[in-house]
């Protein structure tokens, strides 16, 4: 149930959905990044059991496979580890810092 990285394998594409459906299920989510930051990212969403046919051919060597049951988490926020009203020990802000000896 381990949420997986795998690098450099999408033109095994198919051993890999083989490999893991038996732990994970033809239902576990998989996203597949493309190119990661590059200004023709790509990023597709999909199952194990569906992934196969919603990459397109374009996706090479390049890409990262994420799979596991968090890909589908919902109604949380997005981090605010770098939010300029996060409080932090170095960087207090606010009337009421948590870190208020750290100045």
């Amino acid at each position: 149930g381990a949420t997986l990285a795998i690098h450099l394998s999408v033109h095994v594409l198919e051993k890999v959905v083989a490999d893991l459906t038996p732990h994970y299920g033809p239902d576990c989510p998989v996203a597949v990044v493309w190119r990661a930051t590059w200004p023709d990212e790509r990023i597709v969403r999909a199952t194990l059991a569906t992934l196969q046919t919603a990459i397109g051919a374009e996706m090479e060597r390049t890409a990262l496979i994420l799979v596991g049951p968090a890909l589908a988490a919902e109604g949380f926020e997005e981090s605010r580890l770098y939010a300029g009203d996060y409080d932090r020990r170095f960087r207090p802000v606010g009337t009421d810092p948590r870190f208020p000896d750290a100045t």
